[in-house]
């Protein structure tokens, strides 16, 4: 155990296998106390059609929340063993329906036995123990249903590599970034048009000088992201949030997200009291993250881009 006190909890997958191990390897030791011959492994999908009945490969993995090669495998082996048969005389030709033999269903009654024993002996670690492991695994299976370490990971990966991200306000030195990143971003999903060099080829003329703002990305000191908060001449909105581009290569770090924000916070600072923006269902993240920042989709406006198919607005009062 010293191991794991200095790997801490990123063991936790080899220490749970060590003790499935232990756990296991006493299992097949208990069959064996009771003249069972039996595979601990087979238990759950033999536990299922002792009580149920006849089922299928399917209902069986469905039900064990295995795949259906290894519950195929199982049976087969169970099969072997004398335990179970296909049922050739079911009702329904068209299901593959297993079941258990009468050697199956005499073990069943033993094993039921020996399951009682085991009851007991579980409970008595549960009352020795400071913490109900059954009542805990129980609770970690809901937790990691309803979002999983994976996932959790990669949001702490996220939250952690996003401090590192910095927004600033735009020099003249990020012009090329600004265009590069807006071009390789548009030209991966579809193609630069007359709209798009008007604001790459010249950025303080088209937005600052218009009174807009452009953000810039850094990490590492490196510009990897840009967005812009366009001056508009219309009377339903004030700003229009535009030519937003991440690197590909350093996505995964909610610059994005920061962008946006950044741009959000900069309308209202200027006292918008809607932002309007222009996209592509295609592009499913960046209308995740729009929607995310608050954004709601609008109907019937006119647009200069042959790949805009959604428009969308924020109400900041």
């Amino acid at each position: 155990m010293e191991l794991f006190e200095k790997t801490g909890k990123m063991a936790l997958g080899s220490r749970l296998r060590l003790l499935t191990a232990k756990v296991t390897e006493d299992a097949a030791r208990i069959y064996e106390l009771y003249n069972v011959e039996f595979s601990p492994k087979w238990f759950p999908a033999f536990f299922v059609l002792s009580e149920d009945g006849e089922k299928t490969i399917t209902e069986i993995a469905n039900e064990i929340g295995h795949s259906q090669p290894s519950v195929s495998k199982i049976i087969q082996e169970m099969t072997a063993a004398g335990l179970v048969q296909e049922n050739r005389d079911s009702p329904d030709k068209r299901r593959n329906v297993v079941g258990l033999t009468i050697k199956g269903i005499e073990i069943s009654g033993q094993i039921k036995v020996q399951c009682s024993d085991v009851d007991v002996a579980i409970d008595s670690i549960i009352s020795e123990a400071r913490h109900n492991l059954w009542e805990a695994i129980a609770e970690w299976e809901f937790l990691l249903e309803q979002k999983s370490l994976f996932r959790r990971v990669q949001e702490q990966k996220k939250l952690r590599e996003s401090k590192d991200v910095q927004i600033v306000a735009y020099e003249d030195k990020y012009q090329s970034a600004f265009r590069a990143l807006n071009e390789e971003w548009i030209s991966t999903y579809f193609k630069m048009e007359e709209a798009d060099y008007k604001a790459l080829d010249n950025p303080k003329a088209y937005i600052l000088d218009k009174g807009g703002e452009i953000f810039v990305a850094l990490y590492n000191n490196e510009p990897v992201g840009v967005c812009s908060l366009i001056k508009m001449d219309d009377p339903d909105y004030d700003y229009e949030l535009a030519k937003m581009a991440v690197s590909p290569k350093i996505q995964g770090k909610s610059i994005g997200w920061l962008l946006g924000q950044a741009v959000v916070n900069a309308a209202k600072e200027l006292g918008a009291a809607k932002i309007y923006l222009e996209s592509n269902t295609a592009l499913k993240p960046a209308i995740n993250l729009y929607q995310k920042l608050g954004f709601k989709k609008v109907i019937g406006r006119s647009t200069p881009y042959e790949r805009c198919n959604i428009q969308m607005e924020l109400e900041l009062n």
